[in-house]
């Protein structure tokens, strides 16, 4: 054990509160350090442990998919957050979507409730000059740490801007013009997990004109040099839908409007464009309006979204924001066990690491956990297989062209391909080989638990 080796965590997000989960799994104490509520950022609401911001999906869980993939590995892991997740989770298609407060509360109450885990409710603004650290603060870290973090890696921060889509209140919804559906009639459990506002080629022309020509929101950090030059570096997986118009008219009905797979069941074909609805919470009452993160002023969301058939009289119970998401350069920095090249007793956990995604935040702040862990009993985890999404998602962080690199969220061009004779046998069918690469990853993954039991 080495001597001197508290472990704290900086940040209770969905990477600090799993990080500290899995410390404490292991037998040993940590701190889980949380400026919430007592400094609130730009986008959060509440003061509670990995509250989610942005969506209250975490994606697929449709099997053979890479993040079904990612969540089956994490979930024989004894994931925290997954766990959370099966709890509290309310319809929403192939997705595993959750109520988001119920989500956060149910982490807050096991962190709250592990005699290991001592959560101090304050800002923490550098790196501990002792101990074992775990730098979990997210897209959204504070000025003062992040021009720590920024000082200790010898390197610029790197950043782009994302979004988080509106929220609106299920009773203020027109029911007479919007139907429930999934797009194909896809529902793990058979259900219509979506409400969908259909729209006439009219209509979509009309709401097309007043989003283009809605007033942007300014950003909420006014000095940055992209602002300035006019030049916003947009993360593509999470493109305003403003900016997604505006590359295109048609470019919508293609991207988070396509109405394809949904029958109206008035006309029993498929509208000119959809807007799904996606159900927020378990009692239903509020709904969130898929793909549709905006950086619009509210006012002129409230007007431009009101165009929507069935959302004339919605009332907003949050509106969408634009935010600027900081992470460092990963494969310049870190080691394969997330540690800083340049103090071995600091790692780095969540989308700060330069992973985009709930799940792939909820994988790094497991793995980080894990090896923060042993780094304070003196011993190194045997690294994970290069097959599982786990072991890939850790490998792109880490080999990635430092000079290119972008936040990633998980998918099989990360993981290694097939070997040549079964990729040429199954050269025709895309479907067989994600079959075969989740089975590889799945087998690999449960031979790297039994043999390393004992230490993960």
């Amino acid at each position: 054990m080495h001597n001197d080796k508290e472990i704290h965590i900086l940040g209770a997000g969905l990477a600090g509160s799993e990080a500290a989960w899995q410390i404490a799994r292991s037998g040993l104490a940590c701190v889980l350090h949380e400026m919430r509520p007592n400094r609130q950022t730009k986008a959060h609401k509440t003061g509670d442990c990995a509250e989610l911001v942005c969506s209250n999906s975490l994606k697929s869980d449709s099997p053979n998919t890479a993040s079904w993939l990612l969540k089956v590995e994490l979930r024989r892991m004894g994931s925290l957050a997954l766990r959370a997740a099966e709890q509290t989770r309310v319809p929403g298609g192939h997705a595993l979507t959750v109520d988001r407060e119920l989500f956060s509360k149910a982490i807050t109450a096991a962190l709250e409730a592990e005699p290991l885990v001592e959560i101090r409710r304050e800002e923490v603004r550098e790196v501990p000059a002792n101990g074992i650290v775990v730098v979990a603060t997210g897209p959204l870290t504070s000025g003062t740490l992040a021009a720590d973090i920024a000082r200790r890696t010898g390197s610029e921060r790197l950043y782009f801007y994302d979004s988080i889509s509106p929220i609106v209140d299920a009773s203020t919804i027109d029911h007479s013009k919007v139907f429930a559906a999934s797009r194909y009639g896809k529902s793990l459990d058979g259900g219509e997990d979506y409400l969908n506002c259909p729209m006439t080629k009219p209509e979509y022309e009309t709401f097309l004109d007043a989003l283009l020509a809605a007033e942007s929101a300014d950003a909420h950090i006014e000095d940055d040099m992209a602002i300035r030059a006019g030049k916003v570096p947009f993360f593509e997986a999470c493109l305003p839908v403003e900016e997604i118009a505006r590359r295109g008219r048609d470019t919508l009905r293609f991207g988070p409007m396509k109405p394809v797979g949904l029958d109206d069941p008035r006309t029993g074909r498929w509208a000119y464009a959809i807007v799904q609805l996606r159900q927020e919470t378990q009692r239903a009452d509020s709904y969130n309006l898929v793909g549709f993160q905006n950086h619009m002023k509210f006012g002129e969301q409230q007007r431009v979204l009101r165009l929507i058939p069935g959302l004339e009289n919605a009332e907003f119970l949050r509106f969408g924001q634009m935010h600027r998401n900081t992470y460092i350069n990963a494969p310049e920095l870190l080691t394969a066990e997330l540690q800083l090249k340049a103090d071995e007793r600091v790692f780095f956990a969540g989308q700060i690491s330069g992973v985009e995604g709930y799940v792939e935040s909820i994988a790094t702040g497991l793995l980080a956990g894990r090896f923060a862990a042993a780094y304070a009993r003196g011993e190194r985890l045997a690294d994970l297989p290069r097959e599982t999404a786990c072991g890939s998602l850790i490998h792109y962080l880490t080999h990635a062209d430092p000079k290119r690199y972008q936040p990633a969220n998980i998918a099989f061009d990360l993981l290694p391909q097939l070997e040549p004779e079964l990729k040429r046998k199954l050269r025709h069918d895309r479907k067989a080989r994600h079959v075969e690469v989740c089975r590889r990853a799945v087998a690999a993954m449960d031979e790297y638990l039994g043999a390393h039991a004992a230490a993960v």
